[in-house]
């Protein structure tokens, strides 16, 4: 019989439930995975299966992460019945034909399945270890299959994980001695591809209703089962103070509803979750749930059941991970370190070994001496406490940075991903082709957000390169592999007409870098000042806005629904379309890098992109168009050009470029030639 490879699309529904019974019957393996996991995979366009006879004897499951050109694959299954005919590899090279300009594929598999040599046999090698987060700890060996890209570095990757907390339904459902089949979905939390993406996390409250547990056996069972989970403990003022908010919300949105001792405990771990700093809470309570408005409301806590995190984990730690929406709503104050408060800061900022307390503080000390000019910098938050500190100085073509530690705080992991980008700008301005963080115990929160950004240990410290160039692949090459030299380091060879994804990698690794010749497109997006005032802080503000931290590195902007040929990855060109004062505006002020498209109704853009802060519930409905929905651009890494761009200009540059021109290209979003972008590009950062 003929055997068929095909991409199955969300239509397929007898092809998705084939897929999804052939899961089931080896769900002791390959980890539970919900229907609805399935077909999202396939509107992602990650489901691919084997067919003979209509009958699906294999399928691999795999997600395709907006922010990483990585794949990653969930589920490589083949009837046992048919193994043995290549069929794995089948689908393994399938994914790679489907998906060439990804980087390549990632996958985990227990080590106690002692399948490695097929993992190499299809082409795999080894890339590291991890512990599950199932009942017995099983160590996941990682597996990594190259599709012959530049690796810049890349093997650096972020750890920064999706920390959910969990109420007791889910808790039980994990760690109970119960084994029901509702739990199925609670369980696909700890499924082994999962291990790198999610971290669980309990309250006080899960605590208490584990106490008044009447089984003796349960009650101890559970509570041992407690470790390996981290543990949460908000101050119980603040918890309390949240709840009776939460309270008195649910009353006035539902008044049918009963306010009795369940509702009120479920509203603690609302409270809780809040109080502690997270935005994930994990349940299957249908009272919780119908509370998940408010809750997000009042405490900003995503109420989800587990097959939502399973699903939607990359998007739901983005949003954990980088929320510059409460960075400006947070008067934070930078300024130098003055002399004698050294011993004042070791309380707020980590260190480790011998560069604890009274060394750690002789250190900060020791860089406010000698012949080298180092600049101490630290930042507070709005009661004063500090929160971020980073010292620097530039050593020949190097921006050394011999501090860099951010202290325990909501916002920690979002400050430490703005400072490495403002550090990576302050290098650009000052002249600096390498980054080097010397600091022998970096913030562990900007270590783990360090492999993002392109930065790679050498000789035990991380290091970055700036590759100031904006051109060909191979003069792009030219300057990265100089700067590599000088590090006794290789970079791999780029290639002209890469692809968008990976071109984009090396644009984030070696930014500011621009490789022209590569398959990345370029549009130009025209903006009303009021919104680059806003996003951009350009035109100024008549009162400029405190820019302690910088432009936030990650935003959306939103515009009407119609499609103008957007893809993603991409490059943008902003364009002022008018100024406040007549003869002002109409100039191209700065690039950003396209990261995601969506287009949906304002309701739903809001609820997804709230965290990145500027626009509000009724500028993004003002967005919408006759069809009610609205499309968003996010975008990341923006510079705002020394010397913008004027219409004049960019109009002489486009016909240099023997381009069509005309004014209708600013009236909309519109893709635009790499040559022109480059003009316009190497134009804005003219010095001359």
């Amino acid at each position: 019989m003929t055997i068929k490879l095909v991409s199955v699309s969300p239509a397929q529904d007898e092809l998705i439930d084939k897929a999804v019974a052939l899961g089931d019957r080896y769900t002791k393996t390959l980890g539970l995975l919900t229907p609805p996991a399935y077909r999202k995979a396939a509107e992602d366009g990650g489901l691919l299966a084997v067919v003979e006879s209509d009958e699906v004897i294999g399928y691999a499951l795999f997600g395709l992460p907006k922010r990483s050109a990585r794949i990653r694959l969930a589920h490589l299954c083949v009837a046992e019945e048919q193994r043995g005919r290549g069929i794995a590899r089948r689908l393994v090279q399938g994914i790679k034909e489907q998906y060439p300009q990804r980087l390549g594929i990632k996958a985990k598999c227990r080590r106690d399945y002692n399948l490695s040599g097929m993992w190499r046999s299809l082409g795999f090698v080894p890339d590291g270890e991890v512990r599950g987060r199932g009942r017995d700890g099983e160590i996941l060996d990682g597996w990594w299959l190259d599709l012959g890209h530049p690796d810049l570095f890349t093997e650096m990757e972020s750890d920064a994980l999706l920390l959910v907390t969990v109420d007791h339904c889910v808790f039980a459902d994990l760690r109970g001695l119960a084994d029901t089949d509702d739990a199925e979905e609670s369980r696909a939390l700890e499924a082994g591809w999962m291990a790198d993406l999610v971290e669980l996390a309990y309250t006080p409250q899960l605590v208490h209703q584990i106490r008044d547990l009447t089984d003796t056996a349960e009650r101890q069972h559970q509570r041992a089962a407690l470790t390996g989970m981290r543990k949460l403990a908000p101050d119980s003022a603040a918890v309390d103070e949240r709840s009776r908010e939460l309270l008195q919300a649910a009353k006035q949105a539902i008044p049918a509803l009963t306010v009795d001792a369940e509702l009120r405990l479920h509203l603690r771990y609302v409270a809780e979750t809040s109080c502690a700093g997270l935005q994930v809470l994990a349940t299957r309570e249908p009272l919780l749930s119908r509370l998940a408005d408010i809750a997000w409301d009042v405490a900003r806590v995503r109420v989800v059941s587990p097959s939502t995190v399973t699903l939607h984990a990359d998007e739901l730690r983005q949003a954990q991970v980088y929320r510059p929406a409460d960075l400006m709503g947070t008067e934070f104050r930078s300024g130098e370190v003055a002399p004698g408060a050294e011993d004042e800061l070791v309380a707020f900022f980590h260190q480790s070994g011998g560069d604890d307390g009274s060394p750690f503080a002789e250190r900060l000390r020791s860089l406010n001496e000698g012949a080298v000019a180092w600049r101490r910098e630290l930042l507070r938050d709005g009661q004063g406490r500090p929160v971020a500190l980073y010292a620097w100085a530039l050593d020949g073509r190097t921006l050394v940075v011999p501090v860099l530690r951010t202290a325990s705080h909501a916002l920690e992991e979002t400050l430490a991903r703005q400072l490495l980008f403002l550090i990576k700008r302050l290098g650009r301005d000052c002249g600096a082709e390498i980054i080097r963080i010397s600091d022998p115990h970096p913030s562990e929160t900007a270590k783990s957000a360090a492999g993002d950004d392109g930065f790679f240990e050498h000789d035990g410290r991380l290091v970055a390169l700036l590759v100031n160039a904006c051109g060909t692949a191979a003069e792009v090459e030219a300057v990265a592999s100089g700067l590599a030299r000088e590090l006794t380091v290789e970079t791999t060879a780029l290639r002209v007409g890469m692809p968008a994804e990976v071109a984009a990698v090396v644009e984030r690794a070696w930014w500011p870098a621009k490789v022209i010749d590569s398959e990345l497109p370029s549009f130009l997006v025209p903006i009303k000042p009021r919104w680059s005032t806003e996003l951009f802080d350009v035109p100024t503000m008549l009162i400029p806005r405190s820019d302690v931290l910088g432009i936030s590195r990650e935003h959306v902007y939103y515009r009407s629904s119609g499609r103008r040929g957007e893809s993603v990855p991409a490059r943008l060109l902003w364009y002022v379309s008018e100024g406040h004062f007549p003869g002002e505006g109409q100039m191209v002020v700065g690039s950003s890098r396209l990261d995601e498209v969506l287009i949906d109704t304002p309701l739903t853009l809001y609820s997804k992109f709230e965290h990145l802060g500027v626009y509000g519930r009724a500028e993004v409905q003002d967005a919408a168009d006759a069809s009610g929905r609205a499309m968003a651009l996010r975008f990341s890494d923006t510079e705002i050009f020394p010397k913008p761009v004027t219409l004049r200009r960019l109009t002489s540059l486009a016909r240099e470029q023997g381009l069509p021109w005309s004014p209708s290209s600013l009236i909309s979003l519109s893709r635009i030639s790499r040559e022109l972008f480059q003009a316009v590009y190497q134009e804005g950062h003219r010095t001359t």
